[in-house]
């Protein structure tokens, strides 16, 4: 393990309760020595060690000792991480002399230094977690060491007085939150989830309370006047990957189970949260581990001229990895488009009935339609689920040369819109003669994702229908006769769409990237993985060969959260909505 993946197990397995308690203050709390004895066994389980020096600084005419935690891999001395926390030393404090004052600041800012860098935490906290707004019912959910303590100071079960602590995990209570003058603010159902069986590995306590904004915050002001602190965004799912009971990209996948809105991205994120893409990135830094634990023994034993790693072995590796990563990176296209929705562009001449098929589609008035040639001037985007995969439709502006300076903006766009979209609908008007071919070449499509969609197919002969019909059989592109007004055939439309993305021939099973970190990371791992062949039918030296597979270990390796920094996380998890 490199010293990222280290301390994210030590963040996991240190455990510093609060153990002394202030009679004074009348809280509990655990001091710098506390925390560096409960770390000391796992240090020397995960072979590292810690540094800490002090300096003292001068801010602002005020002396602070800055603390600096030094924690270095003794397996590879040269990886090492540092943070640091500042204290300020007081002036004078009553029963101490300089020296102690310092000492008191120096444990002060080694304790925030370590706080910091192995994520110690004891805030208890809150946050409602349905959507904002008035609603039948609202959930809120507290979570932390103290949760159970905090919520029995308001909480008054009706037929017994036990304490949510002394029962039972999965327990629902039926009573009423009271403020401090004993009025009672609602009935609730309080339920009881204890560590480390619950979402966040921590003490969980729910409330479910009616849904008046009012209720909501008079019970989250009580709790916090109890002790609690307000959640910032996704800090319940960031408690849940620290505590181990989820990885990073199932934790991302949370939020995205949140935000699906059709069935497919409802699947790909549930999916993900089961763990099978986690599952699979495991299993190839563990391959990759196993080859380049043997290629470093063999630099151990330089002198010998052994070899442990059988190359041809390692060669076909490395050309199974590729080719899944490589797998994996071209997913993405698909997942991308089950996220965020296909893309569809409406193009064709004006007047030709983009804007009315646009409409058909979403069953409403969405775009103005009229016979004035250059109505729509400017894309016009909107949605719909077919089959539970979300359309992105865009009608785009008319196709003809003109010299309104406004319209030809709007005819700008719609070429961009045509490059940018999954699915081009090149819509045509059946009572109008035209060499289809031609408009085709003149503009460019890429015949693979388009559609011909021939309108207005209630306003010609059955004549001009065969005449139609063979002009446009032999162009090698896929069409479809409609009537945008009088919603023929607009459901043999929907199924072409739905055909043409293939999404229904996705294995149920199928692993699907969908994240765009996710992509950057695999992309640099494939590239890895490529310059370990290339090593490989060189002949490179095993030392960098061994720096490659690390590489492509660690791309993998960030995309689960083995590795990982403050500031990825943070990223990741302020875009959380508060209360999850």
């Amino acid at each position: 393990m490199n010293i990222y993946e280290k301390l994210l197990k030590a963040q996991v397995e240190l455990k510093a309760p609060k153990g002394q308690y202030n009679s004074f203050g009348k809280y509990k709390y655990r001091s710098c020595e506390d925390i560096l004895e409960a770390l000391k066994p796992v240090l020397d389980k995960l072979k590292l060690t810690l540094f800490i020096k002090d300096d003292v600084i001068e801010v602002n005419t005020r002396n602070y000792v800055k603390a600096t935690i030094t924690l270095v891999n003794t397996e590879k001395p040269d990886e090492i991480i540092e943070t640091s926390a500042l204290a300020r030393e007081e002036e004078t404090k009553k029963g101490m002399d300089g020296s102690q004052i310092t000492g008191a600041s120096s444990s002060y800012a080694r304790k925030y230094a370590l706080n910091g860098m192995f994520m110690i935490d004891d805030t208890t906290i809150c946050a409602v977690s349905t959507a904002s707004g008035v609603g039948g019912i609202a959930v809120l959910r507290i979570s932390g060491k103290e949760a159970f303590d905090i919520v029995d100071k308001i909480f008054v079960p009706a037929g017994r007085k036990a304490s949510l602590r002394e029962q039972n995990p999965y327990t629902v209570s039926y009573g009423k939150i009271v403020d401090a003058d004993n009025s009672i603010v609602d009935n609730v159902l309080v339920t009881v989830f204890k560590e480390p069986h619950s979402f966040t590995g921590e003490n969980v306590v729910e409330i479910a309370c009616h849904g008046s904004t009012y209720i909501q915050q008079a019970i989250l002001r009580l709790l916090v006047d109890n002790g609690c602190v307000l959640a910032t965004p996704g800090e319940f799912t960031k408690r849940a990957f620290v505590g181990g009971k989820m990885d990073l990209s199932q934790a991302e996948a949370v939020a995205d189970l949140i935000a699906s809105n059709s069935k497919a991205s409802h699947q790909m994120a549930i999916r993900q949260m089961r763990g099978g893409f986690s599952a699979e990135l495991a299993l190839l830094r563990e391959q990759l581990l196993n080859f380049v634990s043997l290629i470093e023994l063999e630099l151990d034993f330089s002198e010998e001229d052994v070899e442990f790693a059988d190359r041809e072995e390692l060669k076909a590796l490395a050309d199974s990895i590729e080719r899944r990563i490589a797998e994996l990176v071209d997913s993405f296209k698909i997942g991308n488009v089950i996220k965020n929705g296909v893309p569809v562009a409406l193009v064709g001449k004006t007047n030709v009935g983009k804007s009315t098929l646009l409409n058909s589609l979403l069953n409403e008035e969405r775009a103005i339609v009229s016979d004035v040639h250059g109505t729509t001037r400017d894309s016009i985007e909107d949605n719909i689920v077919i089959d539970g995969v979300t359309f992105r439709f865009i009608d785009t502006a008319g196709i003809r040369t003109t010299t309104d300076e406004v319209e030809n903006l709007g005819i700008e766009r719609t070429y961009r819109k045509i490059d940018e979209a999954e699915i081009v609908l090149w819509i045509v008007d059946a009572t109008q003669t035209s060499d289809i071919k031609e408009d085709i070449e003149q503009n460019s499509l890429n015949l693979s994702k388009t559609i011909l969609v021939i309108n207005k197919l209630d306003k010609i002969s059955d004549d001009e229908y065969r005449k139609f019909l063979h002009s446009v059989e032999n162009l090698n592109v896929e069409y479809i006769f409609i009537s945008a007004k009088q919603r023929m055939n607009i459901d043999r439309l929907q199924k072409m769409l739905i055909d043409k993305m293939n999404l229904n021939k996705i294995d149920s099973d199928a692993v699907i990237v969908n994240n765009v970190r996710h992509y950057e990371a695999l992309t640099r791992a494939g590239e890895a993985i490529m310059r370990v062949t290339e090593g490989l039918e060189s002949g490179i030296s095993g030392d960098l060969l061994s720096l490659d597979i690390r590489d492509c270990m660690h791309y993998l390796g960030e995309i689960t959260g083995q590795i990982s920094t403050d500031e990825i996380l943070n990223n990741i998890f302020g875009k959380f909505c508060i209360g999850k």
